[in-house]
C-alpha cells in the first residue's frame, strides 16, 4: 500500500498543498493570519455602500464594488479607484475583512468608487493568470462607459471614467506594475477610460540575490524568506525562479522599461518591511530613466498600517492620490 498524502507546502494553514496534488483552502486560521484586523468605526461604516457582483463568468471572479453614500453632486462623478487585494498571489479574497476595511475606509475618505475584484489563486491558477483577472477587472469599469446597460446600482454619471486609479498591495502592487507597464506599451485600447495613475504599496517583488533587508533584516510576524519563497514556488510557471519577468521587473529576461511611457507611480513601502530594499531599489531605477515616480517610506510596515485604520496617514488621504496625478 502506498503511504498516503501528506502537506509539503503550507501557507499559515490557509492553503496546504498535499503529496499527491490535492490543495485544501481553510479560513479556519484566518483570524490568526491576519493578526485580528480591527472592525472600522460606525461612522466610516455607515457612510458607504457596498454590494458583490459578477465580473467574469468563464472563471467566476466576482468583484466588491463601494462608492459612498450620498451621491455626488449632478456637476461631479467620482473619482474611481481599482483596488488590487495582497496574499503572495495564493492566499487573500476581497472579502477578507483587512482588504475589505481598507475599502470602506478609502471610498469614505477619497469619495471614490473602489473597484475590488477577486483573481484567481496560486497553485492552482499560476501566473499570468492573476494579470490576466485584473486586465478583465478593468474591461468591467470600460464596459460601465461604453456599454447601453451599465450596472444600475451606479447609476448615469456618477463614476469619472477619465480619473481611473489603480492601487495595489503586495502582489496586488506587483500586478499593478504589469498593468502599469501593459498600459504603458500601447496594447490596450482603453477608451474613454483614463488611467491617471498607479499607487503600489510594498510590492511583492523577487530576485534570486538577496537584498540587504532580505538576508539581514528581522521577519515580520507574517512575512519571513521560507513563506515569500513558498509563495514564489506555488505561483510562478513551474520550474521557473524569482528572477522571472512576472516576479523581478529587472530580471535577465524581464523587458526593458525604457521606452515604455509609463503613467506616473506612487510607491508605498514599510521601512522595517522584508521586503523594503528591493522595493527601493524599483523606484530608484525607475526614477533614474525619468519615470514619473514617488517613492514613500513609513516607519510602520504598510501591512501594520492597513491593520489598525487610525494613523494611517498619507495611505487614504486624497494628497496620497493627487501627488500621483501631478508629478
Amino acid at each position: 500500500m502506498g503511504s498516503l498524502p501528506h502537506v509539503v507546502e503550507d501557507c499559515a494553514g490557509i492553503l496546504q498543498l498535499y503529496s499527491d496534488g490535492s490543495i485544501n483552502r481553510s479560513d479556519i486560521n484566518l483570524d490568526n493570519f491576519l493578526n485580528n484586523a480591527n472592525p472600522l468605526n460606525d461612522v466610516v461604516s455607515s457612510a458607504v455602500l457596498w454590494k458583490d457582483l459578477l465580473f467574469h463568468k468563464p472563471h467566476h471572479l466576482h468583484l466588491r464594488l463601494y462608492k459612498p453614500k450620498q451621491n455626488p453632486p449632478s456637476s461631479s462623478s467620482l473619482p474611481v479607484l481599482l483596488f488590487l487585494h495582497g496574499g503572495g498571489f495564493c492566499v487573500g479574497s476581497r472579502s477578507w475583512p483587512n482588504f475589505h476595511n481598507y475599502c470602506l475606509r478609502l471610498s469614505s475618505a477619497l469619495q471614490a468608487v473602489v473597484v475590488s475584484p477577486d483573481y484567481r489563486l496560486a497553485p492552482e491558477h499560476r501566473l499570468p493568470a492573476p494579470i490576466d483577472d485584473a486586465i478583465s477587472a478593468v474591461e468591467w469599469v470600460r464596459a460601465q462607459a461604453t456599454c447601453e446597460n451599465p450596472d444600475p446600482w451606479l447609476g448615469s454619471g456618477v463614476m469619472d471614467f477619465g480619473r481611473v486609479f489603480v492601487l495595489g498591495d503586495s502582489s496586488g502592487g506587483n500586478i499593478a506594475h504589469h498593468l502599469a507597464v501593459r498600459f504603458g506599451s500601447g496594447f490596450d485600447d482603453l477608451g474613454p477610460l483614463r488611467v491617471r495613475g498607479f499607487v503600489l504599496m510594498a510590492p511583492f517583488f523577487g530576485g534570486s540575490v538577496r537584498t540587504k533587508s532580505e538576508a539581514e533584516g528581522p521577519p515580520e510576524p507574517l512575512l519571513n524568506l521560507e513563506i515569500l519563497d513558498r509563495f514564489w514556488r506555488l505561483s510562478l510557471p513551474v520550474g521557473e525562479t524569482a528572477d522571472h519577468p512576472f516576479a523581478n521587473p529587472f530580471g535577465p529576461r524581464s523587458p526593458n522599461l525604457d521606452p515604455v511611457k509609463l503613467d506616473p507611480i506612487l510607491v508605498i513601502v514599510g521601512g522595517s518591511e522584508v521586503l523594503k530594499d528591493r522595493v527601493e531599489d524599483y523606484a530608484r531605477r525607475l526614477k533614474e530613466m525619468g519615470k514619473k515616480i514617488e517613492y514613500v517610506e513609513f516607519e510602520a510596515s504598510v501591512r501594520k498600517l492597513e491593520k489598525q485604520h487610525k494613523d494611517i496617514g498619507d495611505l487614504h488621504q486624497p494628497s496620497t492620490f493627487v501627488r500621483v496625478v501631478d508629478m
